[in-house]
């Protein structure tokens, strides 16, 4: 399935510096977990008032491009500097689901004529982070397979972020965009479970 995702390694590639210069100042992975669920706090509250101040909406593309980015390093400094522990496990996956959860909660407030399919949504990324630990518990191989996951989700807000900042709107047509989105990570979670079975047999 096409994702986002797929283009991890050469992102990663591109963080190498960054990585090597946090890992001289002792940071470690947990505290950029920890810096990545804070951030998300903050894109998350300036979502919500960027109804008063257009310019917050900025906080979604520039915001979720520093979130990946924190993503990113702190499974690198984990693998690569043998950081890696069950409690950063833990506040990974944990931190990944609030902080989208936390996101995505303004999207309630801005489009309210899409409200269920809005909740919809907001569930389905959940369900679809646990079908990727799924396979994880049955066959140790965490799946990430889109058309749907988190860095498409996070692609497609911050495209949001720049629509709207233009004073572009999607309201006439949002039923019909947070339809598909569901329908997509409906599909994405499938794939998920079926790869996870497969790996597992």
């Amino acid at each position: 399935m096409i994702s986002v995702y797929k283009l991890k390694p050469k992102f990663q590639q591109l963080l190498m510096p960054i990585l090597t210069f946090l890992n001289r100042k002792r940071v470690t992975a947990n505290q950029i977990t920890i810096g990545s669920i804070i951030l998300s706090l903050v894109i998350a509250v300036l979502f919500w008032y960027a109804d008063r101040v257009t310019i917050f909406y900025l906080a979604l593309p520039i915001g979720l491009l520093l979130r990946m980015a924190l993503n990113a390093l702190d499974g690198m400094m984990a693998r690569l500097f043998n950081q890696m522990s069950k409690k950063g496990e833990v506040l990974n996956e944990v931190g990944d689901i609030v902080s989208d959860v936390m996101i995505f909660f303004p999207l309630l407030k801005f489009h309210p004529e899409s409200l269920y399919l809005v909740i919809g949504f907001i569930v389905l990324s959940i369900i679809n982070e646990f079908c990727g630990l799924i396979g994880k518990v049955i066959a140790n191989d965490r799946r990430y397979d889109g058309p749907m996951g988190k860095s498409d989700r996070a692609l497609l807000l911050g495209l949001y972020g720049i629509l709207s900042v233009l004073h572009i709107p999607i309201t006439g047509i949002s039923v019909y965009i947070f339809a598909v989105l569901c329908l997509l990570l409906v599909l994405s979670s499938l794939t998920r479970l079926r790869k996870a079975l497969v790996v597992h047999e």
